[in-house]
This record gives structure tokens, C-alpha cells and sequence, in this order.
């Protein structure tokens, strides 16, 4: 198992703590790292692949201890995946550095119906004639926190917007939401890589989500579940076939 950095968040963010964080499904003992019931847990299972991509998450102030996130399972894929809690007057200075390293090329990701600026917007996906990596980053929390985080992080307010419409109705089941069009930040990852041409990466994630949300949903008491586990079995057999 690699433990990236959303894990190495989560544990700062648990040491600091006065109390704990109570969440839905508080009672259930979880692993640490995949926040799936104990018993059921897919550390073992990470996926190990290699990408020419980077992704930069911004995490709201509770989203890290929420077991229902769906951010660490873009961490799981995307090796090179950099994750910092947002803060809006004090940034973190090596995610500064980052955005403003040469050697990448930063985009973030929100619905372009709510940039103001509109000549922000991409009209395409970044060039893969242009040497630097692309950078993608996206704001990690519930609609509403992410909303904020868009209009009040100055540090993105001269970076371009990449913009994907939802062609599906979400699959996330773990939380509520107002609208079903608002997909998960694992959901909007992997159609941004599609975007991208990481097809193989975005494929993988969207394997990896549905095993995350077969698994973590064993412990909903109320649910009817199939503990033969049928979406993990399919996902392994297809990781063995392929290497």
C-alpha cells in the first residue's frame, strides 16, 4: 500500500485535534487510510499505475475527516497527487510554490456557469504540445464549501478554468445532495482525465470509486448488501489480467 498525501493530511489534521470528528457512521471502526469498515477494508487493492499528470486537491476544513470522501481515492490513482486544507488568508507556502512552478501547467476545475470572468473558460483541454505538465485542481468539500472556495482563494483568481458538464446522473450515494447533476470529486476526476487523454487513469478511478462505494456502503445497516462483493472481485480479476 502507498499511503500518499491525503493520508498524510488526514493523520496532521487527526493530531491536532481537541475532539473527534463526529460523522455519520461515527460508531463503525474504520481503517485508517481507505475509511472503509475495518472488516471490508481495500488498502490491499490500491491501484499502482503511472500517469503524465498531476492533480492538486484543496480540501475544506472538514472534508478530510468525512469517511464518505471520495478525494483520497484520486490520491489512490494519481500518484503525483498533491493535497493541502484550504485556508483563504493564509495559504500553504508549498502549495504557493507549486502553482507557481514552471514546470506545470494549473487549471482549476469548477462549472463555468459560475465564472465570472468567462475568457478564464478553456475552450479545449490543455495542449499536449505544451511542454509542462498539466496541474489539475480541484476543491475538494460539499457544493456549497466548494463554491466558496472558488470565489474566495485569490490565488486561483488568474488561473484557468477547465469546465465538464455531467453527462450522467451521479452514482455517489454515501451523501445527499440537492442536485443530482453534482457528481463527487472522484466522478469529476475521472471525466477531467478523459478530457485530458489520461483514458487508462480515468478508467481506473472510475473502477476504483465503484469499489470504494460497493464497500463502504457494507456498513449502512438499513441497505440490502451482496457481501460476496462482486464489484472488488471484477476489479481485481481485471487488474490480474492485465498485468
Amino acid at each position: 500500500m502507498r499511503i500518499h498525501a491525503f493520508n498524510h493530511l488526514f493523520q496532521h489534521r487527526l493530531a491536532l485535534s481537541t475532539k473527534p470528528f463526529q460523522a455519520r457512521g461515527a460508531k463503525v471502526e474504520r481503517c485508517a487510510y481507505c475509511q472503509v469498515a475495518t472488516q471490508y477494508c481495500l488498502c490491499s487493492h490500491q491501484p499502482d499505475m503511472d500517469t503524465d499528470i498531476a492533480v492538486l486537491l484543496l480540501v475544506s476544513e472538514n472534508e478530510v475527516f468525512k469517511p464518505s470522501n471520495t478525494g483520497r481515492l484520486i490520491a489512490d490513482v494519481i500518484k503525483e497527487t498533491y493535497v493541502y486544507q484550504w485556508n483563504r488568508t493564509e495559504p500553504h507556502a508549498e502549495m504557493l510554490a507549486l502553482l507557481n512552478n514552471p514546470a506545470y501547467q494549473p487549471v482549476v476545475i469548477f462549472p463555468e456557469e459560475y465564472v465570472d470572468e468567462k475568457p478564464r473558460v478553456m475552450q479545449s483541454p490543455p495542449s499536449a504540445h505544451d511542454k509542462r505538465k498539466p496541474l489539475l485542481i480541484l476543491l475538494d468539500g460539499s457544493w456549497r464549501e466548494a463554491r466558496r472556495m472558488f470565489r474566495k482563494s485569490p490565488y486561483l483568481d488568474a488561473l484557468p478554468v477547465m469546465s465538464i458538464a455531467p453527462k450522467s446522473v451521479s452514482q455517489y450515494m454515501m451523501r445527499k445532495s440537492d442536485n443530482e447533476q453534482h457528481l463527487s470529486t472522484a466522478e469529476v476526476a475521472s471525466l477531467v482525465l478523459a478530457e485530458v487523454g489520461e483514458h487508462q487513469a480515468s478508467l481506473l478511478l472510475s473502477q476504483w470509486f465503484e469499489v470504494f462505494r460497493e464497500s463502504y456502503l457494507l456498513s449502512k445497516t438499513r441497505l440490502k448488501h451482496d457481501l460476496s462483493r462482486p464489484v472488488l472481485k471484477r476489479f481485481i480479476d481485471q487488474q490480474q489480467s492485465e498485468t
